[in-house]
């Protein structure tokens, strides 16, 4: 037996200390503290001063081995990044929805209006149209991609009840049929959404679209799908009309995740 169960069993045990604790310290062969101070430091232990403020995490470095991940900004979520010594890293969420591509939007001017931007990482881009309108000549409003006038552009095309179906034209016709010639109808008309589905796709792009022209007294319906035989990702989008200039109106370019 050792020599801390022959002290508790030869003699009484002190009134503060019982023959069951003198017990635990069986098989002790040096003294206490320094081997708990050895645990406590070892690979097999994770030392609690290896944190240092409020949100740190302990992570893996290799094997067996760990250390100290600080805590990120307010709104990081924790992401996978093999390329940290942790593999891990703090980071800004990736923003889905939709990302105004042309910050502030574009204004539709003269007679022609190209927006340019960048749609790498995007599966779609959704386009509006808030206040077109032009005071001449009530003109119809085309689309071109890349400033492509190639008869690259097919499309069916319904507006207010009559359609129109074109194979192999140079643009996309009638994303609005006869704009308003004034700006206090375009609280009713002279709206339009277009959405452009894979515009990175260098095969067929397709896209659809619905607006509302005219006058406040006499509106034009138009919607329309149509399919753009593309050979580069969409980098530029130009707005024109078929007579006269745009006297105002924005256009807004959002990607989509």
């Amino acid at each position: 037996m050792t020599k801390a169960r022959d002290i508790a069993s030869a003699a009484p045990a002190p009134s503060t200390v019982s023959a069951t604790e003198l017990g635990y310290l069986d098989g002790v062969s040096s003294a206490i503290q320094t081997q708990i101070d050895g645990k406590i430091g070892s690979a097999s232990a994770i030392n609690p001063t290896i944190v240092d403020a409020k949100g740190d995490i302990i992570a893996a470095t290799a094997a067996d081995t760990v250390a100290r991940l600080a805590v990120g900004s307010n709104n990081q979520v924790l992401t996978a990044d093999s390329s940290t010594a942790t593999g891990l890293k703090w980071a800004t969420p990736a923003s889905g929805g939709m990302t105004l591509l042309n910050s502030g939007g574009t204004t539709l001017s003269g007679s022609t209006t190209t927006i340019s931007f960048t749609s790498t990482g995007y599966t779609a881009l959704r386009i509006y149209i808030k206040g077109a309108y032009e005071t001449t000549s009530a003109a119809n409003v085309l689309m071109r991609i890349n400033g492509d006038t190639g008869s690259n552009y097919s499309y069916a095309h319904t507006r207010n009840g009559g359609s129109v179906n074109n194979v192999n034209t140079t643009s996309l016709a009638y994303i609005f049929n006869s704009l308003p010639t004034s700006n206090s109808d375009v609280k009713l008309v002279g709206n339009a959404q277009i959405d452009m589905f894979f515009p990175t796709d260098t095969d067929y792009i397709t896209t659809v679209w619905s607006s509302i022209g005219g006058a406040s007294d006499s509106f034009y319906f138009s919607t329309g799908v149509s399919t753009y035989d593309s050979t580069a990702a969409v980098s530029s989008i130009t707005f024109l009309t078929s007579s006269g200039n745009f006297s105002g109106g924005t256009i807004y370019v959002y990607g989509v995740k």
